[in-house]
C-alpha cells in the first residue's frame, strides 16, 4: 500500500492548529538537564508506508517514500529506551510500568509518579502537551506539590510555611518523586517556588467550616496552578515580559492524575488522556471499567457546557470543525491562555508580541477555556487488579478492553520471563503441581517485554489477530517527521498493580 499525503498542514491532526507565527513552547529553556527524547537515526531502505492506525484521512498527490528496515533488536531498542518500573513494599500499590514513545520531534507527552511524604497517598499522572511540550513539562513538575498542599491538615500546612520562612531550616519534602531526571533552570525555579510558597500560606491561613472533601481538594489544585501559569506569564508594573513562563502560557496540556491512597483511588481528569480500570467478574474474565470521560466534541455534555457558557449568537462560532473556536480539539486544558485571557491582555501582550493572528477567530466573551477536571472515585476491591493510565497515542489504537486483556494476560505469561521460584518452603506436592501447571500456561502466552506498558505500545503498533506483526512496528518507528503524527501519536502509558492481599483485607 502506497499512501497518499500532503504536508502538516494538511493534516491538522494535532490538538490544536496553529496560526502562523505561533511561538512554540519548548521545554529545553525551562531545564538544567532537559534531554528531548526523538527516534533514532537509523538506516533507510524504500519500502512503502503502512496502515494508518490514527484514521486520517490523507490528501490524492502520491508520494512514496523512503523508510527503515529495523532488526528485531533495532525495535526492541527503540521501545524500551524510556520504559521504568518500580515496586513497593507495603499498602495497596504493589508497583507499576512506564514507558514513552515519542512522535513529535521532541516528545510533547511527558509523566510523574510520587509517593506522598506527609501523607499516604500514591500519585500518578500522564500528561499530553500541544503547542510545544513546555506546559506538559511544567504541569508534571509542578502539580503533585500544590495537590500535596490541598491535602494537608491546617496544623501541617503551618509548619510548612514556618519552615519556609526561616532560611536556616531545610523545608521538608512533600514529595519523593520516581524517574524524575529535569531541573528548572534557576530563574524560572525562584518564580516557581514563590509562587507555591504563596499558595500554602493561603492554604495555612484560611479558614474553612467545611468538612475535608477529596475531590474539591484536587480540583483546587489543578485550578490553582493554572492560576498561577497566568499570573507568572503576565508582568506587573514595572516587570518585564517573561517570555520563558509565556512560552508556557501559550502552550497547553490535558493531564490526568490519579491519587491512590489504601483502597481509596481518585482519578482527575482534564481533556482526553484516559484512565480505566482492570477488574476481574466473579467469572474471572476480565472486565474495563472507564473512569474518565474525554473533554472534547464527541461529549454531549461538555458540548452543552459550553454553549450555555456563552451568548446564543455565538453557537456557530464557539465550536467549528470539532474544536474550540475552531483550533482546539480537548475543551478542557491547563495552560492555553489565549483561549482565557480577557480581551484587552491579548490585545496588550499577546497580540503585540506575536501578531493579530495569535488571538483566535470570534474571541467575542471569554474565558472558552477550563483547566478545571472532572474527579471520579473508586473504592479498590480485591477484584480490581491494575490501573492503567495513558495519553490519546495509545487509545487512537487500543480500545480500554483491549488494553485490560492485553495486561491481564501479561500478568499471566511475565512470571516464566524468570527461573521458578517456590514463594515458600516446605510446599507439599499438590500445591508444586498446581504452579508447575499455571507456568506451563504462562508459557502460551510468555510476552516479549517484561514491563506492561512496553506490551501495550508493543500491540498498539503491531497488533494483529495474529499475533505482533514486526514489519508494521518497523515502519511505523520509521516515519519521516512529515508525515509520522499522521500515523501514531505520542504514547506515554503507565501500569500501576494492586496488591490483591492488602485489599482483601483492608478493612472496610
Amino acid at each position: 500500500m502506497v499512501v497518499r499525503y500532503k504536508s502538516r498542514q494538511f493534516l491538522n491532526s494535532g490538538k490544536c492548529i496553529f496560526p502562523t507565527g505561533f511561538p512554540m513552547g519548548s521545554s529545553s529553556v525551562l531545564f538544567t538537564n532537559h534531554s528531548n527524547l526523538s527516534s533514532s537515526n537509523v538506516r533507510r531502505t524504500s519500502i512503502t508506508l503502512p496502515y494508518n492506525c490514527r484514521r486520517l484521512h490523507y490528501s490524492k498527490e502520491t508520494t512514496r517514500t523512503t523508510l527503515t528496515r529495523l532488526s528485531p533488536q533495532e525495535v526492541d531498542s527503540i521501545l524500551r529506551a524510556n520504559e521504568y518500573t518500580h515496586e513497593f513494599k507495603g499498602g495497596s500499590v504493589k508497583s507499576y510500568d512506564s514507558n514513552q514513545l515519542p512522535s513529535n520531534n521532541p516528545i510533547e507527552d511527558t509523566r510523574s509518579e510520587a509517593s506522598c511524604l506527609l501523607t499516604t497517598g500514591f500519585l500518578v499522572g500522564v500528561y499530553d502537551g500541544h503547542g510545544g511540550g513546555a506546559c506538559a513539562q511544567v504541569v508534571a513538575k509542578r502539580l503533585f506539590n500544590y495537590v500535596t498542599a490541598c491535602l494537608l491538615p491546617q496544623e501541617s500546612l503551618l509548619q510548612y510555611v514556618n519552615t519556609v520562612n526561616d532560611t536556616s531550616i531545610k523545608p521538608p519534602e512533600l514529595l519523593e518523586s520516581f524517574n524524575d531526571k529535569v531541573q528548572f533552570v534557576e530563574d524560572v525555579r525562584h518564580i516557581y517556588e514563590e509562587s507555591f510558597k504563596t499558595f500554602v500560606k493561603e492554604l495555612a491561613e484560611a479558614e474553612s467550616k467545611q468538612p475535608f472533601e477529596m475531590g474539591g481538594a484536587i480540583e483546587r489544585a489543578f485550578l490553582r496552578l493554572d492560576e498561577d501559569l497566568s499570573k507568572e506569564a503576565l508582568p506587573t508594573t514595572g516587570e518585564s515580559l517573561n517570555m520563558k513562563t509565556l512560552s508556557v502560557a501559550m502552550s497547553g496540556a490535558v493531564s490526568c492524575v490519579a491519587h491512590i491512597d489504601g483502597p481509596h483511588l481518585h482519578v482527575a481528569n482534564v481533556g482526553d488522556c484516559c484512565a480505566v480500570l482492570g477488574s476481574l467478574s466473579e467469572t474471572n474474565t476480565w472486565v474495563a471499567n472507564k473512569l474518565t470521560e474525554e473533554h472534547n466534541t464527541y461529549n454531549q455534555a461538555e458540548l452543552e457546557r459550553i454553549y450555555a457558557a456563552h451568548p446564543v449568537q455565538e453557537k456557530q462560532t464557539v465550536i467549528k470543525m470539532d474544536r474550540l473556536l475552531g483550533q482546539l480539539a480537548p475543551l478542557r486544558a491547563m495552560g492555553d491562555f489565549r483561549f482565557k485571557w480577557d480581551k484587552e491582555t491579548m490585545t496588550n501582550v499577546v497580540a503585540k508580541h506575536f501578531g493579530d493572528q495569535m488571538i483566535p477567530p470570534h474571541y467575542q466573551t471569554p474565558p472558552y477555556l477550563t483547566a478545571q477536571p472532572d474527579v471520579t472515585y473508586h473504592r479498590l476491591t480485591a477484584r480490581d487488579k491494575f490501573l492503567i493510565i495513558a495519553t490519546d497515542g495509545l487509545w487512537d489504537c487500543l480500545t480500554p478492553l483491549q488494553a485490560i486483556r492485553l495486561v491481564g494476560e501479561h500478568m499471566k505469561g511475565k512470571v516464566t520471563l524468570n527461573p521458578l521460584k517456590l514463594p515458600r518452603k516446605n510446599m507439599k506436592l499438590n500445591d508444586i503441581n498446581d504452579l508447575l501447571l499455571q507456568r506451563k500456561e504462562g508459557l502460551k502466552i510468555k510476552p516479549k517485554d517484561s514491563n506492561a506498558a512496553t506490551h501495550l505500545i508493543r500491540n498498539a503498533l503491531g497488533g494483529t489477530e495474529f499475533g505482533i506483526d514486526h514489519g508494521k512496528i518497523s515502519q511505523l518507528l520509521t516515519l519521516p517527521e512529515d508525515v509520522v503524527r499522521v500515523f501514531r501519536d505520542d504514547i506515554t502509558v503507565t501500569v500501576v498493580y494492586f496488591d490483591t492481599e492488602f485489599l482483601r483485607h483492608c478493612p472496610a
